[in-house]
Parts: C-alpha cells; structure tokens; sequence
C-alpha cells in the first residue's frame, strides 16, 4: 500500500438495523490489506461507537476512512445538534438517549468514552444547530 485507501458511507438516521455495517466493512478490508488484529479492533470498536452515536443522536451523517501504511484516521461528521457540553459526554454513563432507544440496548454513555479509550488521537469538533466532526487516529 503505497498510497492511501479513502473509503467512504452515508450513515442513515435512526436505521438501527444497518448500524454497524460501514464498520464491519472496513474491517473485512483491513483483514484484507493484512492490518495487525489489534488495530483492527481498535478501529472496529470506535467505528462502531461512533456510528451508533449518528444513529441515535445526529440524524446520520458520513463517515470518511483514510487508510495509510502508518495510521487509520476516521472523519465522522454530521449535522445533528452538536454536543452542549463535550466534558460532560465524554463521562462514561452520560447519555442522552431517549427511553426508545435504550430499550433497543444502546444509549448506555459508553460511546464517545470507547472511541476515546480505543484510538490513539480523538478530536471533537461541535456547534450547536450545526453538527458535530469527530476525527479519530489508530496507528498501525
């Protein structure tokens, strides 16, 4: 892989029952490109937790994947509400998502606190009424 592999998907609102394919695909691609399993589940985890994230609370959104020989960089960006208070999402157990889909069993508050924990670099952009980017790095 001399150059980067962009990968792109449009992640649908409240589609609870595609969530978790645009992270299933990019890892059947790292498998492919023979990525170290641990980074692999790295970016499978935090992928995963962001795309649930636009699901439940960002009315969709796109998610970018630059894969290089050094890092995995993943962009999601939406144009949901934006995060109020980011210190106090980054908490593990906040959550604000509705009673609907809790019953489903997500909106535990363990999302951004898992794409955190699971990537070497998050950094999270937001503006109320605009929308939120999140940029997260796993390196190889």
């Amino acid at each position: 892989m001399d150059e980067a592999i962009v990968l792109t998907y449009e992640i649908s609102p409240d589609d609870f029952t595609r969530a978790g394919e645009a992270s299933s695909d990019v890892k059947g691609k790292l498998k492919q490109l023979g990525v170290s399993p641990e980074a692999i589940r790295k970016v499978a985890i935090a992928m995963y937790e962001g795309e649930i994230n636009m699901v439940i609370h960002a009315n969709g959104g796109g998610i970018r994947v630059e894969i290089t020989p050094v890092e995995i960089k993943m962009i999601l960006a939406d144009v949901g509400p934006g995060i109020p208070d980011v210190e106090q999402a980054m908490k593990a157990g906040y959550s604000t998502a509705p009673d609907e889909v809790r019953s489903l069993g997500f909106g535990a508050g363990m999302g951004l606190p898992n794409m955190k924990k699971y990537t070497d670099d998050m950094t999270i952009e937001t503006q109320l009424g605009v929308g939120t980017t999140i940029t997260m790095t796993v390196k190889m």
